[in-house]
């Protein structure tokens, strides 16, 4: 087979999706010596981001999260002399998006999450333009993998998806997600950021849909009712529509007790997430659930919400609340702060439970659908 994975995600953002792209890219080019690969990386992305001899890399122009981007990329391939002449079998579009009109080849797709069909509201003009793509991109692909069985139910729920066209492959923390020394990670931190001795962390991007008002407010209680001392750390890239939770900082008087990391590297969210108490995770919504994932291989505990993917992820190693009850997310933060010997049971458990989540195993799954798809088209790989 010759196999096309459009990583040009990557060079957009180093988080998330293009954590995915790149991680499942290495991990069927280790997993899988027998095929050809293709990786597409945006035309400014110069790096070398698969180094094996059966992985060809090509620059794109299409960019990544652009509202005409199904009908650019069709544009694109079909002036593409490279992809004819490497005949390319199936291309994998690893953010949902493949190019329209173009079938000489088999199409995958993942899907990470239907959030802006849940939650249309918190979504912007631009992105809400963007993410109508959706529809076409799920009925025209060959096959779609989920990142969930949320996800997937959701497709089939929300976009009318065949079930037997969806197959669920979870994705996996990062290898650097470990647990160290608190001296170590300390020694490290110390003059980069302002961190409190002890603290809550939230890792996402800052935006409505984390729920992160409700975290404040949570917060505000655990300062109030249980006079802890414990401050609380977030650390992402301001998002849209994100003006009413700094706005809330303010109104609940929280200035002193909250820091603002901004974006932060994943080399250095892997000494947060070993300094911090705990997580807290209170999203309305996640297609997967990666960051309680890396804060467990961390060895970290996590609070997360009883919603979408989360349960599904966390399994039996992480305190679950309801999304909407602020006073349910305080005592479960608290009871992270102040009982050891819970804290000690879930980091145990968040360990194993992590330990079942492996690229390897991704790489191994994705390739069974690329297989099967062929299989199902009459292709001979």
């Amino acid at each position: 087979m010759r196999i096309a994975i459009d990583a040009r995600i990557a060079h957009y953002t180093g988080a998330g999706i293009g954590q995915y792209a790149v991680h499942l890219a290495q991990a069927l080019a280790r997993r899988d010596v027998a095929n050809q690969y293709l990786l597409l990386q945006s035309r400014k992305d110069h790096r070398l981001l698969v180094d094996e001899p059966h992985v060809q890399r090509q620059g794109i122009w299409t960019p990544s999260h652009h509202r005409w981007e199904q009908g650019l990329l069709a544009v694109e391939f079909a002036l593409w002399p490279v992809a004819r002449r490497l005949h390319i079998d199936l291309l994998h579009s690893t953010d949902f998006i493949p190019p329209l009109w173009v079938r000489s080849f088999k199409s995958v797709i993942t899907v990470h999450d239907l959030a802006f069909l849940r939650w249309p509201h918190f979504l912007t003009e631009d992105s809400a333009r963007y993410y109508g793509q959706v529809d076409a991109a799920v009925e025209r692909a060959d096959h779609i993998i989920a990142v969930s069985e949320s996800t997937k139910n959701d497709l089939v729920k929300l976009l009318g998806a065949p079930r037997d066209k969806i197959t669920v492959v979870y994705e996996a923390a990062d290898p650097i997600y470990r647990p160290m020394a608190r001296a170590e990670a300390l020694a490290s931190m110390r003059s980069k950021y302002p961190l409190p001795d002890e603290f809550i962390l939230f890792v996402s991007t800052i935006e409505p849909r984390k729920n992160i008002t409700t975290l404040l407010h949570a917060y505000r209680r655990l300062l109030d009712s249980y006079k802890i001392s414990a401050g609380l750390v977030l650390a992402g890239a301001t998002g849209w529509l994100s003006q009413q939770i700094f706005d809330t900082v303010e109104q609940l008087d929280l200035q002193s007790h909250v820091t603002f990391l901004g974006r932060v590297q994943n080399g250095d969210l892997v000494y947060l997430y070993n300094l911090a108490r705990c997580l807290a995770h209170p999203a309305y919504y996640e297609g997967f659930g990666l960051t309680p994932l890396e804060a467990m291989a961390c060895g970290t505990p996590v609070v997360v919400s009883n919603v979408s993917s989360l349960p599904e992820v966390v399994g039996d190693a992480a305190l679950l609340i309801d999304p909407n009850n602020e006073e349910e997310l305080a005592v479960a933060l608290h009871r992270l702060l102040a009982d050891d010997a819970l804290h000690a049971s879930l980091r145990d458990k968040g360990l194993a439970r992590a330990r079942t989540f492996t690229w390897e195993r991704a790489a191994e799954e994705t390739l069974a659908v690329y297989q099967r798809t062929l299989d199902e088209a009459g292709s001979t790989p």
